[in-house]
């Protein structure tokens, strides 16, 4: 099984969430549909960053460290060959 850190963009805004999923597009549907308190009232959110791990405790380790990045520096990530989205949508 993989895992993912991935970003979301909220469209309505710019901002910025960071979250760890063992599918992307599923906790992606999840955060537009209103489902966590957290990012409901900045929906619609759109993709934008998947980092692939083999383990959940890499992932969740990554994901700790990005959750601490700042908005240009997620920028920077979002533009780096890290970013698998592309790969991983085809």
């Amino acid at each position: 099984m993989r895992f993912y850190v991935y970003i979301i963009c909220s469209l309505l805004d710019g901002s910025y969430y960071k979250g760890f999923t063992e599918d992307p597009l599923v906790r992606l549907q999840a955060h537009n549909n209103k489902e966590s308190t957290y990012t409901s009232a900045k929906v619609p959110w759109t993709l934008v960053y998947i980092e692939v791990f083999e383990s959940k405790r890499e992932a969740l380790i990554r994901e700790k460290a990005v959750k601490k990045y700042g908005h240009e520096r997620i920028q920077r990530l979002i533009s780096s060959p890290k970013n698998r989205l592309k790969d991983w949508i085809g």
